[in-house]
């Protein structure tokens, strides 16, 4: 037996006669593979049957990739035989979208979604099975949710003319209650989603973190002292010192090792692999990923993902190329449609009421649309333009490895009434150029060179570099 290896630090255990003893990790796509991929999908109702202008340019992109993914950030069935109903915990609204959402998809040119995100089980279990159902119906490859943790996390594949394609999808940002469990003992397994658990610390100067020790010591019971006196606890929140006031993350042990196994499963069963994070943190408001964003994303690459999509946060985030393999840490809104949908607000006081109205005032355009911040608005949650700006990004490979990844910037209708905001088109001109000016210097931390040519971003790979 001999091992080989090859330009990206992958290695094979094969025999003298090529024959694969240990499971290749190795890319193995026709050349010309091309993946497109989008960020989140919020979208209330099908749409292409609409005559929405732009629409059908889009979807010509989307169905040129041999792998078109995004992220269904909503649950899809009949609001009027359904058995389910929204649960204490929410993502931030409950979405709901129309069964003819999930065939539009596919005819938009989507054949396979991640499922894994903070609003997974906003119609609890029901919802969750049902959007399962219909994306199964209309023939989209989905990850992320499941009767167990193992089925939640398994990668799920698609069959492409250029290779079979896997998929694992699981989220940061999740409802408590709404992670999966595997049976233990005489215990079933319990449904629901694959989750990255995080711990959370706040960082703040050395002297604010004695500052903080004062108070918790002048507290009766006050809680145990770490170890490491560069660390301590108040209240229920964890703090570290550090240069930068700010947010750290520190991923689960458990939880990382499991998502590489299926990280690594999946790749050995296919010819390429899509790892996606759902990932909020540390905010929307960010347009930088969290802390333990980069060093994970390199692990899944290393594990022996071709990509590593992010969403979450509604923005843009920068865009890596790691051992010829893109990282893009998050692609924004694609739709954001679902403008009739309660946010931000308890499901208690909501029930029977109408939580878009002021029982003593006329509601208004102009407060339906208000800006980021707002707590009690069903619209006004992300309504600032940044929230409505993103890109298609494609990905074409040759001889295994990224040869050019081209961004398509495209618009939301910030501006639109509501009938059609929320629903992408390109962008050319200025409005382009601004987005992905914006996408160069996000990218500029990571070393990627974006160039702009003809209103596309275009990243490419060096001639005579290796992975």
């Amino acid at each position: 037996m001999e091992e080989n290896s090859n330009d990206n630090g992958s290695h094979s255990a094969r025999r003298a006669d090529g024959y694969d003893t240990g499971g290749s990790i190795e890319t193995n796509v026709a050349d010309g593979f091309t993946m497109v991929a989008v960020g989140d999908l919020i979208v209330a109702r099908a749409l292409m049957k609409g005559g929405h202008l732009g629409l059908d340019a889009v979807a010509e992109i989307l169905r040129n990739g041999d792998a078109t993914f995004g992220n269904m950030e909503t649950l899809i069935f009949d609001i009027r035989s359904f058995k389910g109903s929204p649960q204490a915990e929410h993502g931030g609204a409950y979405h709901i979208s129309l069964p003819e959402v999930g065939p539009d998809l596919k005819e938009m040119g989507f054949n396979i979604m991640g499922r894994t995100n903070n609003h997974t089980l906003d119609w609890g279990l029901e919802g969750m099975r049902e959007t399962g159902r219909i994306l199964d119906e209309s023939e989209i490859i989905h990850a992320g949710a499941g009767e167990s943790h193992a089925e939640a996390g398994a990668a799920r594949f698609l069959e492409t003319e250029r290779g079979r394609v896997a998929l694992v999808s699981f989220t940061t940002s999740f409802t408590p209650m709404s992670r999966a469990c595997d049976p233990a003992g005489e215990a079933p397994g319990r449904p629901g989603l694959y989750a990255l658990r995080l711990a959370e610390s706040i960082v703040v100067p050395k002297e604010m973190l004695e500052n903080l020790r004062q108070v918790r010591d002048s507290l009766p019971n006050p809680s145990p002292e770490y170890k490491d006196l560069n660390r301590l606890g108040l209240a229920g929140v964890n703090f570290k010192s550090g240069d930068k006031a700010g947010y750290s993350y520190e991923p689960d042990a458990g939880d990382v090792a499991d998502i590489l196994r299926n990280v690594r499963r999946g790749k050995q069963f296919s010819d390429f692999c899509i790892v996606t994070n759902h990932s909020h943190e540390p905010g929307n408001w960010s347009q930088e990923p969290a802390d333990y964003e980069q060093s994970f994303a390199r692990k899944m690459i290393d594990a022996g993902a071709d990509a590593y999509i992010g969403h979450g946060p509604h923005q843009l985030r920068g865009i890596e190329i790691y051992k010829g393999r893109p990282i893009l840490y998050s692609l924004g809104n694609f739709f954001y449609d679902d403008l009739r949908t309660p946010v931000g607000a308890d499901m208690f006081a909501l029930y029977g009421k109408d939580p878009r109205t002021d029982t003593d005032a006329e509601v208004t355009v102009d407060e339906e649309t208000k800006g980021y911040p707002r707590a009690d608005g069903f619209a006004g949650a992300l309504a600032a333009p940044i929230f409505y700006e993103s890109v298609i990004s494609v990905s074409r490979f040759e001889q295994n490895q990224l040869a050019e990844l081209r961004l398509y910037p495209v618009e939301l209708g910030y501006a639109k009434r509501f009938a059609n905001r929320g629903i992408p088109r390109l962008v050319t001109g200025p409005q382009a150029k601004a987005i992905l000016e914006r996408l160069q210097k996000l990218s500029e931390p990571f070393g990627t060179e974006i160039a702009i040519e003809n209103d596309i971003g275009v990243i490419r790979r060096k001639p005579g570099s290796r992975a």
